[in-house]
């Protein structure tokens, strides 16, 4: 019997002996060319402790690493449970983190046309990487060598595996009751715009052209004739009747914060994007006007100046408020990346056990 547990105890030492040279293997021989894919071996980090940037434990909740400061633009990291009841991870920019991370959250217009700036050591086998990106295919740079790097897509696309945007939402039936008041309108048609010459804005620009033969059209922001301070976002849309909620770019899905802004100032968008069925995915049909509802812009400012003397069919605009409510973004360029963030650590609490690769990332994207 001690011979035969002797056996026992040699053959399962020398197992572990096999497991350990393998994991060994792969840490020290892949090729430096795909050395940052490389996964860890589970034994190394399955009993460290997680830790937010002070060193803290987090109780075991899963760590989402921003690899990139979007843009260079620093925020609160901290915001997601107090802005959007998400309190499932801990969200740190803190690099050191990396070999603990559930999740390595890259900014695509950030990455480097060498990749150089992606992590660089060795992979764990649990950890994801997320492609966050915001632009349309328009605006979008295309470093090669992006294939079979991504575990997870964060993006404005309804078919992207975390979908971050503001939509309408339904509310709590046992809830407040609407008890909406339409802000106080001295000016008809506003628009906040704060880059107008980038690639892909020509049809936007040319609408506004025309529409401003027919109506007055009160132009902000760093584009515009008045520069306009981030507190002032949403008193100077509420103060509007219509909005021009006018994408830069038309891809499917794409629609930005720009209706979201408008609906949550109390004020009717007017939107240019893709087309009203599109819209209809994430608002309800009768929230918004769409420039294609009318043959020519001139029929829509003679519609826009019609109604303006209607206030019963205008208010027809806001009836989706008894059944839906919306949630302010932040009109910081900086803080409007905080939301997807907060999207991506709730993904990752909720599903934790799921695997996926993008393989062609590009060829996903252009599809649109």
């Amino acid at each position: 019997m001690k011979m035969v547990s002797n056996n026992k105890i040699a053959a399962f030492a020398l197992l572990l002996f096999f497991v350990l040279a393998f994991c060994l293997y792969f840490e020290l021989h892949l090729s430096p060319d795909f050395a940052h894919l490389s996964p860890g071996c589970p034994s190394t980090v399955a009993d460290e402790e997680q830790n937010d940037d002070d060193g803290n434990a987090s109780n075991e909740k899963p760590i989402v690493l921003l690899w990139f400061w979007p843009v260079a633009l620093k925020f609160d990291l901290t915001l997601c449970p107090q802005n959007f009841k998400i309190n499932s991870c801990v969200i740190t920019a803190n690099r050191s983190l990396y070999s603990k991370a559930k999740g390595v959250v890259i900014y695509h217009a950030d990455i480097d046309q060498d990749l150089g700036n992606l992590p660089q050591g060795p992979r764990p086998v649990f950890q994801k990487w997320i492609w966050f990106h915001v632009e349309p295919p328009t605006g979008t740079k295309y470093p090669p060598g992006l294939e079979n790097l991504f575990n997870l897509t964060a993006t404005y696309r309804r078919d992207s595996d975390i979908v971050v945007r503001q939509e309408f939402t339904i509310k709590d039936p046992g809830g407040v009751k609407n008890d909406f008041v339409l802000p106080k309108k001295d000016k008809l048609v506003c628009w906040i715009v704060t880059d107008r010459h980038r690639p892909g804005t020509v049809t936007r620009e040319r609408y506004y052209a025309e529409l401003s033969k027919h109506v007055k059209v009160h132009l902000f922001g760093g584009g515009g004739n008045s520069f306009l301070n981030d507190d002032l976002y949403y008193p100077t849309i509420a103060s509007c009747k219509f909005y021009l909620a006018f994408e830069n770019s038309i891809h499917r899905d794409y629609i930005t914060e720009k209706p979201n802004g408008a609906f949550v100032a109390g004020t009717v968008p007017i939107v240019l994007g893709p087309p009203r069925e599109n819209y209809h995915q994430f608002y309800t049909p009768d929230s918004f006007i769409h420039v294609n509802d009318f043959p020519d812009v001139k029929s829509l400012a003679e519609f826009l100046l019609d109604l303006d003397k209607k206030d019963d069919e205008y208010m027809r605009y806001f009836e989706w408020r008894e059944f839906y409510t919306v949630t302010p973004h932040d009109p910081a360029m900086a803080g409007r990346h905080l939301h997807p963030l907060c999207l991506t650590c709730e993904h990752l609490a909720k599903y934790d056990n799921a695997y996926h690769v993008v393989h062609d990332l590009y060829k996903w994207w252009l599809m649109s």
